[in-house]
């Protein structure tokens, strides 16, 4: 199992993004929780298996339609 603290930056619709990422993480079957949210920053760490951790990641990376995430600040590995 691995954990990871993700920020995302950029331009965020944080109920958006966090939907967005809910989804995702149900999905993949890893536990999500949420920190620090603003239209600037959200903060999640996520637990689960390092091969899906990684693809969360890039899918939120990519986020919701109405995101622009403009960089990724990952710790913990």
């Amino acid at each position: 199992m691995e954990e990871a603290r993700f920020t995302f930056l950029g331009r965020i619709e944080p109920e958006s993004f966090l939907e967005f990422a809910r989804h995702r993480a149900r999905r993949l079957d890893i536990a999500l929780t949420v920190g620090a949210c603003s239209a600037a920053a959200i903060e999640l760490s996520v637990t689960g298996d390092e091969v899906l951790v990684d693809a969360f990641e890039m899918a939120c990376s990519l986020g919701p339609y109405d995101c622009i995430i403009l960089d990724v600040v990952r710790t913990g590995h």
